[in-house]
């Protein structure tokens, strides 16, 4: 983030952090141009770490089975479901909500019973779980919370946003998280198709950045 930019952006998280009873996140909206998302080449589907986190811990839910797995994952704070509850969730709405603020990850050979059950419900929402390759479940796991996912959604609409941190967070921190943001994106898009950044806080009003 250039110092003009930077200086702005510190300017907008003084003026507008602790107003509220609760920790605001802070988001950003990036909208394009001349791009047409409709053409699967051109959607985005991309993994973020941010360098500074996301500025709180996330709930992580692990589909398993495997005793190993399981046992590894509850150590690193995730809660754990097994198989033979996946019917149940199915039809249990407050479950099922619980699901989409959390990150998923899932024992490879539950994904198909993953999918009979659960997959008319996370997929349209690109929420399916992440299935864990080879046994390191605690890296997924603090990646996890670490991590964002830049997804087109709806009608392939050229905008998307996502969560960069919170107020709690150093500016130059946030800053830091949003360059790796605006770098994932531009290598993908290019620069060129990027019509403007927006951050705003939960509750603020939003800031031009580019």
């Amino acid at each position: 983030m250039e110092k003009g930019t930077f200086d702005k952006f510190n300017a907008f998280i003084e003026e507008n952090k602790g107003k509220r009873k609760f920790t605001q996140s802070l988001e950003l909206s990036m909208n394009f141009a001349n791009i047409d998302f409709n053409k699967q080449d051109n959607r985005l589907n991309l993994e973020v770490k941010l360098p500074n986190g996301k500025g709180k811990s996330s709930n992580v839910i692990v589909f398993a089975d495997d005793k190993a797995m399981s046992e590894r994952a509850a150590q690193d704070g995730a809660k754990i479901i097994p198989s033979k509850e996946l019917q149940t969730i199915a039809t249990d709405k407050v479950m099922l909500s619980e699901l989409l603020n959390c990150d998923l990850l899932a024992q490879p050979s539950l994904m198909p019973q993953i999918a009979k059950s659960l997959g008319q419900f996370l997929g349209p929402r690109g929420r399916m779980p992440k299935p864990v390759i080879g046994s390191d479940v605690s890296t997924l796991i603090s990646n996890a919370t670490k991590s964002i996912t830049l997804k087109s959604k709806g009608k392939y609409l050229p905008t998307i946003n996502c969560m960069v941190g919170t107020e709690k967070m150093a500016a130059p921190e946030l800053a830091a998280n949003i360059d790796e943001v605006l770098s994932s994106v531009t290598k993908k898009v290019g620069k060129q198709n990027i019509k403007s950044v927006y951050v705003k806080m939960t509750m603020s009003k939003p800031l031009r950045l580019i």
